[in-house]
């Protein structure tokens, strides 16, 4: 799978003040994406809100996304829940023939044990028709799949081809790096830790700061992958406060602020979300003028 190697960008969905899904502004987003040259887009992951939107809403993001990209990047599709059989479903009926794996979460609420969550994802495996990478996300799902958890799947289906990993913890990213086999991706899946998890040995990240600044970001890693530290950690820095900002008062609010300082969408998130303050908003609208070369 080296087509996931390197930055995938998890796509906000954009609304328009009046909580409409704002198209044009999605066609921005996806243009800005490519043109600062990430790897590949995620769609329908957590940061597209995709608990608020409608199945018809879901379908015409998806479709808007496919279309927009025009094949030029790969695509990954958010297809995961805490009801297995209804995700088998979805697999089973859905048509993948745009995208090139799916990205598929951990149970949520109902913490399951690692055995459930290893026959959750082997009923995943068995049905997928692309290639699964798994998404462990404690603190949304409230349930950590442990490394071993990980390592089992991984060596039991060939489809798990890669994990999307962000408990936050350096030391469980470095395990499963070390113990997953050789092929096998360990992705990052937070933006903070993106860089040295890649030094680590790991294959890049699913990032959301890097759709604000999507050249910046993707070099960054581009320059971790090569083993170019120093030069990497430049960019880390100047990014650092944007990553601190924009999770600071909740994912997405903070990056689709950082989309209205760039002009290319509204700061509007659905509840039970709401939009940064206006301290916040300060700050995020200052970086991304000091930004701007």
């Amino acid at each position: 799978m080296q087509s996931l190697i390197g930055t995938g960008v998890a796509l906000v969905t954009p609304f328009k003040k009046d909580f409409s899904v704002d198209i044009e502004a999605l066609h921005r987003i996806v243009n800005f994406s490519i043109d600062g040259g990430v790897e590949y887009l995620v769609v329908m992951g957590t940061t597209a809100e995709n608990a608020t939107l409608t199945a018809e809403e879901k379908e015409l993001v998806i479709n808007t996304v496919v279309e927009v990209n025009k094949g030029r990047l790969p695509l990954v599709l958010g297809v995961g829940g805490n009801n297995t059989m209804q995700v088998v479903e979805e697999l089973k009926t859905r048509d993948f023939s745009a995208f090139d794996a799916i990205l598929s979460v951990s149970p949520y609420y109902n913490k399951p044990t690692q055995e459930g969550i290893y026959q959750h994802f082997k009923a995943i495996a068995e049905a997928s028709p692309v290639p699964v990478i798994l998404y462990n996300v404690p603190g949304r799902t409230s349930s950590n799949m442990l490394p071993a958890t990980v390592v089992r799947l991984a060596n039991d289906f060939k489809n798990v081809v890669a994990i999307k990993e962000a408990a936050g913890d350096m030391a469980q990213a470095m395990q499963i790096i070390k113990n997953a086999p050789k092929d096998f991706l360990v992705i990052s899946g937070d933006d903070m830790l993106a860089l040295p998890i890649v030094l680590a040995g790991g294959a890049g990240v699913i990032s959301v700061i890097g759709q604000g600044f999507p050249k910046e970001f993707s070099e960054m890693i581009r320059l971790g992958l090569n083993k170019k530290a120093a030069d990497a950690f430049k960019t880390h820095y100047f990014l650092s406060d944007s990553i601190d900002m924009i999770f600071e008062q909740g994912n997405p609010a903070g990056i689709k602020q950082i989309f209205q300082a760039l002009g290319i969408a509204e700061n509007t998130v659905r509840l039970p979300l709401v939009s940064v303050d206006e301290s916040l908003a300060d700050r995020l609208n200052e970086f991304v003028k000091n930004s701007i070369k």
